[in-house]
């Protein structure tokens, strides 16, 4: 029973037990923090609240049917200077009307290494903006309800000119463009050192009455995430449901050193856009426990559009995904398609993915530029579960206004230039595919410029009884299939091993314009 603990705040911890399962234990366990008994659990990841500050303590876990003992852990809880209660500065707590101005007073007024807490009370709210060197506590029974009045919410420009007019500052952003967006209902701007933590939610209020209503039509600006963070770094968010979001649930952008901790994200299935946590050209991401239940992707590592992922040309990378629980989405775990800067050094174990239609995918397409290099995607230790189609490398996305074109569908060689996008080194490894439906695997590079350099290692891929057809990636003039084997085209330096089918219909197998591809039982 090894564990480690991976997060301290000054009233958490959050603890992870280090096995080869995914996401949960086999066995129910104990864990006691000063002896005392404070949570029994079967979870992979758990946090333990309501912890006092600048205190030393001892920890272990306890097998609850052989009472087997871990080793004993010590730690202190970080400190903590002043604790402000929303309460003291007039917030009410009653939903029907707005406590923003007590919650903003209560964020302004916390000095360094101070505390805002939001005890249980639905507090109805246009967007918060966050400070540096402070910790948001929203305490179990606790919801923060976003506003569902667009005019209540500040517009965040998407470019603004420099006094020097050699450069530009982005703020807003909409699906890797600089574009005027509205502020989310967090929103953090040049943060560090923030923590928010707890058991309550966080609500965008989101519903098809309003947020979610022609979700393809700007509205004065772009619809706001829940929360939202730009060129911040240090930021721990933990514990907390963040549900019901207008559009991308957490999106961290050109941020560093960014934890996300044993969350719920909760959307419907059919909401627009929804995705569940979108870390956009952002460098060390831990995405550590995280329940998803959404209406996109669950997980979707991003680095902009053309623009400004050539102007800026910061990619995503060290990204850290493990015991993450994907229930259902569009993927699992997602590159692109904005990917411009490039995404590199992605690491995702132990992971379950559970009805999302494709488990790990990657979307491209030519015009997302030279700069945006995929390399370096790591996956394995993964269970899946009733996935349509668990693998996908796309570099034929359809989706926007010009995914349609010609130049973007068409099959023919066309020249290497600024516009195309470079796939290479993907390893997928130990992974088990129950109840699929539409296809083993997807893979379609560009004649131009081949993916290079994959391994499939250890998988094993099965499909429901009752399959239905459908697509297995989002490009133009593709058939619906069913139980379809694994189609590779476009790829060089391909290696297979110890890779089982099982009712699948045709070959296992489908090959156009292959280089170099090995096969070993």
């Amino acid at each position: 029973m090894r564990f480690e603990i991976i997060t301290i705040s000054s009233r958490t911890a959050t603890i992870e037990v280090m096995n080869d399962l995914c996401v949960y234990t086999d066995y129910e366990y104990q864990i006691y923090a000063n002896e005392e008994l404070v949570r029994t659990t079967n979870k992979n990841v758990v946090t333990l609240f309501n912890l006092e500050p600048d205190k030393e303590y001892e920890l272990y876990l306890k097998d609850s049917k052989t009472d087997k003992k871990s080793s004993i852990k010590i730690f202190k809880t970080e400190k903590e200077y002043v604790s402000l209660n929303v309460m003291e500065f007039g917030a009410k707590g009653t939903g029907d009307i707005y406590d923003t101005a007590a919650i903003q007073a209560a964020l302004m007024a916390c000095p360094e290494n101070g505390r805002v807490v939001i005890p249980k009370g639905t507090y109805l709210t246009t967007p918060i903006f966050l400070k540096s060197n402070i910790t948001l506590e929203i305490q179990e029974g606790a919801i923060l309800l976003g506003s569902v009045i667009r005019e209540d919410y500040p517009i965040l420009p998407g470019l603004t000119q420099t006094t020097d007019e050699k450069d530009e500052f982005y703020l807003g952003s909409w699906e890797g463009e600089p574009v005027n967006s509205f502020a989310s209902l967090l929103t953090g701007i040049g943060l560090s050192n923030v923590k928010i933590i707890g058991e309550g939610i966080i609500d965008g209020n989101a519903s098809f009455d309003n947020w979610w209503k022609d979700a393809k039509k700007q509205k004065i600006a772009w619809r706001p995430r829940t929360i939202f963070l730009k060129d911040c770094s240090n930021v721990l968010i933990e514990g907390v449901t963040v549900q019901n979001s207008p559009s991308w649930t957490i999106h961290p952008i050109f941020s560093k050193d960014i934890k996300l901790i044993n969350l719920k994200v909760i959307n419907p299935k059919d909401s627009p856009n929804t995705d569940g946590i979108n870390p956009e050209s952002c460098q060390n991401v831990d995405i550590i426990g995280v329940d998803f239940s959404v209406g996109d992707d669950c997980i979707a590592i991003k680095s902009g559009k053309l623009y400004i992922g050539a102007r800026l040309k910061t990619p995503s990378e060290n990204i850290i995904i493990r015991n993450c629980h994907m229930k259902f989405g569009h993927g699992g775990i997602v590159i692109g398609s904005e990917m411009a800067g490039g995404v590199k050094n992605v690491y995702a174990i132990r992971c379950i993915f559970e009805e999302t239609d494709r488990g790990i995918r990657i979307k491209t397409r030519r015009g997302r530029g030279k700069d945006g290099i995929i390399n370096g995607i790591n996956a394995e230790n993964i269970i899946m579960k009733k996935v349509l189609t668990p693998f996908v490398i796309n570099a034929f996305y359809f989706c926007d206004p010009d995914g349609k074109t010609e130049y973007v569908w068409s099959k023919e060689e066309l020249p290497v230039d600024e516009r195309t996008p470079v796939i290479r080194n993907i390893y997928l490894k130990d992974m088990i595919c129950e109840d699929c439906e539409v296809a083993a695997g997807f893979i379609y590079g560009l004649p131009e410029k081949k993916v290079e350099n994959i391994i499939l290692e250890n998988i094993k891929v099965s499909f429901a009884k009752d399959a239905k057809p459908g697509h297995p990636a989002m490009m133009s003039f593709l058939e619906e299939q069913v139980k379809a084997g694994f189609f590779i085209g476009n790829a060089k330096n391909v290696t297979v091993r110890n890779f089982k089918t099982e009712n699948v219909v045709g070959k296992p197998f489908i090959m156009s314009d292959v280089e170099d591809i090995t096969f070993i039982e």
